[in-house]
This record gives C-alpha cells, sequence and structure tokens, in this order.
C-alpha cells in the first residue's frame, strides 16, 4: 500500500539553507489538507515561515517534534489515504530515514556557492540556479542582499535559469558606489548582463531594485523580456524615510530589530538570526557610506526621487506590479492609477517583502508572467 503515501519534507529555502527548525505545528494528525494549506512554522538562519502544502491528502503520521533542528530533506509528515494500514506506514517511515540518511552522508555539505563577475571595475557578487529558457534575474533592494530571494530563487529555478544579483554597495559586491542614483546603478545591473551572457531576462526587481529594473527596461528594452516590480520604488514621492535613516543609524540589535520588522506585516517573522546577519553585513567596510550615498540619491528630503509613471507607461513588454497591502515602508496605494500596460497584484497581509511572507503567491505571478522561452 505504500504506492500512495506521500511525504512532507524540510524544504529548502534559499540556495544555501542547509537546515531548519520546526516550530509549531498548524495541523493535527487526521486532518486532511490541499495544496495551500499552511501546515507547520519553520524557522531557518533569515525568517520564520509557514510551510504550505503542494498536495492533497490526510495527514497519518507527524513524524518531526517541534523545537528540532533537521535537515532540508528530513522528513516532517506523511500523508496517505485512511485505507493505508499503520503497519505500511511504519515501513514506509524507517525505510525513507534509512535512504536519507545514507544521502545525507554521500552528499557533499555545501551548496553551491555564489560567484563574482568585474563590472566596469567592479565584482559584483551573483548566484546562478537552473537552466533553460529566459533568465530570470533578480535585483534586491535598499540594505538587502541576493539572500532575500531565499524563497523564490530555488523554487523559479526548477526548469529555468535564474540568477540574483548583489548590487553595488550590498552583500558580497563591491562598495563602491559613485553617485548611487538609480541610472548608475542601472548601468552596472546592464552591465552584468553582459558579462553573464544573458541577452534578454526577466527582472525582478524588489522596492530600490524595482526601481533599478524599470529603469534598465526603459533603457535597454532589448535586454528585458518582462518586467516583475515588487513594492517598487519610484511610483511615488512617499517613503518612510524613518525605515530608512532607521536602518542606516542602526547599530545594535536593539535598534535594527524594530526597523527589521517594519518590512513584515507580521513583525514576529523576524528572526534573531536575520538581525545578527544584517549588522554583520552593517558593520563591513564602506557600507556604511555607500548606504548614505544610495539614500541621498534616491530620498533626497525624505522623498523618492526617481519618477518611473511616465517610463512605464512607455514600455511595451509585459509588466506587472506586486504590492503587499499592509507595506508600511512604500504605501500600496502608489499601484492606483498606472498605465494600462502595467498588471496590479494588491497582496492582503503583507508588507514591504511579499516575496517572503507571500512567496508562494508571488512565485506564482512571477512565473506564469511573460515568456518563458
Amino acid at each position: 500500500m505504500t504506492g500512495s503515501i506521500q511525504t512532507i519534507v524540510m524544504p529548502k529555502w534559499g540556495l544555501a539553507m542547509q537546515e531548519g527548525t520546526l516550530t509549531k505545528w498548524l495541523v493535527a494528525e487526521g486532518a486532511a489538507i490541499k495544496p495551500g494549506v499552511e501546515i507547520c512554522e519553520i524557522e531557518t538562519s533569515k525568517i520564520t515561515n509557514a510551510l504550505e502544502s503542494t498536495i492533497a491528502g490526510t495527514i497519518r503520521r507527524r513524524i518531526a517534534e517541534e523545537g528540532v533542528v533537521l535537515p532540508v530533506g528530513a522528513l516532517l509528515a506523511v500523508v496517505a489515504d485512511r485505507s493505508v494500514d499503520d503497519a505500511a506506514i511504519d515501513g514506509f517511515v524507517a525505510k525513507f530515514n534509512e535512504e536519507f540518511a545514507a544521502a545525507v552522508a554521500a552528499a557533499g555539505s555545501e551548496a553551491p556557492g555564489p560567484q563574482s563577475i568585474d563590472v566596469g571595475g567592479r565584482a559584483i557578487q551573483y548566484q546562478r540556479a537552473g537552466e533553460g529558457g529566459i533568465p530570470i534575474v533578480f535585483l534586491h533592494g535598499f540594505g538587502g542582499d541576493l539572500n532575500g530571494w531565499m524563497f523564490n530563487q530555488p523554487v523559479l529555478a526548477e526548469g529555468r535559469a535564474t540568477v540574483a544579483l548583489d548590487l553595488p554597495g550590498h552583500g558580497g559586491s563591491s562598495k563602491e558606489v559613485g553617485d548611487g542614483s538609480v541610472e548608475l546603478l542601472a548601468d552596472v545591473v546592464g552591465g552584468a548582463l553582459d558579462a553573464l551572457e544573458i541577452e534578454r531576462a526577466h527582472l525582478v526587481g524588489h522596492s530600490l531594485g524595482g526601481a533599478i529594473a524599470a529603469t534598465v527596461a526603459a533603457k535597454h528594452p532589448q535586454k528585458v523580456a518582462a518586467l516583475t516590480l515588487i513594492a517598487s520604488a519610484g511610483l511615488g514621492p512617499e517613503i518612510n524615510i524613518g525605515f530608512i535613516d532607521g536602518f542606516i543609524a542602526a547599530s545594535g540589535r536593539k535598534d535594527l530589530l524594530p526597523i527589521l520588522q517594519t518590512l513584515f506585516a507580521d513583525p514576529a517573522l523576524v528572526t534573531r538570526d536575520m538581525v545578527n546577519e544584517t549588522l554583520k553585513f552593517k558593520r563591513l567596510d564602506g557600507v556604511d557610506q555607500a548606504l548614505r550615498t544610495i539614500a541621498q540619491a534616491a530620498f533626497p528630503g525624505g522623498k523618492q526621487a526617481p519618477r518611473l509613471r511616465d517610463r512605464l507607461a512607455g514600455l511595451t513588454m509585459p509588466v506587472q506590479l506586486i504590492v503587499g497591502a499592509d507595506d508600511r515602508v512604500i504605501p500600496a496605494s502608489h499601484a492606483a492609477g498606472l498605465s494600462g500596460n502595467v498588471k496590479v497584484h494588491t497582496l492582503p497581509a503583507a508588507g514591504h517583502v511579499p516575496q517572503m511572507e507571500k512567496a508562494g503567491d508571488v512565485n506564482k505571478l512571477i512565473g506564469s508572467f511573460g515568456p518563458a522561452a
């Protein structure tokens, strides 16, 4: 009867993720589930998030205990028809765990790490995943890095090439940002596409990265097959400048925690590890000046400098905008009144980072948008 037994395992959120902690079960044994149902909460080094089911059936056995750290791929629960007897499930679980332990022992411990290319004298760090089709290229926002796509890149890389970049001044890229303008950063992204031999890409930009992606699309339309903007800057003058200034000024965990919580509709999603990793980044040589230069160029006087509405109206490739209804950094109202060529999606119960809070919804919108090949 093992043919009708299905598994729920520790997911791989992010190419570097090796393990996670199951912090809370959200379904009981005996519960009926279907795709999209939240099964449990999992804490990673970046964020706590709910694991959504991709299958339908009945939870026959919860294997993992709350609070236990487990490697990616470890068995969390077994889903099976009620007709499957307990002995068959016992045998399935024992065989799965035996084969999984052997696979872990045989596999390498590290996932392929980020690489670096030279773009106009700047080292730009990037992470590749997947093959085929028109590549999806991810551009993070102010203060972020390529790991911010941990819930998106591995999923969208199934059957398709993807690349996540660290923008200048961020992550593992050069901290030399010139005048810090969106125009300059867009030129660096264009140069990175050339260096990576990507002729056409589906650009996905978040927040400041959205403004940069839109600028690349306007300046080099032949390089952009589709454009997805997420909580994008450049669509209105208002911004929570307290978030920007607070992020730059924060020097300790106590200062940074409430700043990072501003990004989410649910502040509880921010983990201690997320705070600590952000502090490590902020303490790197050159980061403080790079962030200040970019902020001064993008948000002078506490207002947004980029003005992209007219540029978006002139684009001929498919364009979509995804916003969180509860965004506390850039008002969701900026999505109103855009030209008819921009498809707008507003996600409830999401803040400034819907790609993390509503990853399943965002991945579906990105994966089904624009040409795939």
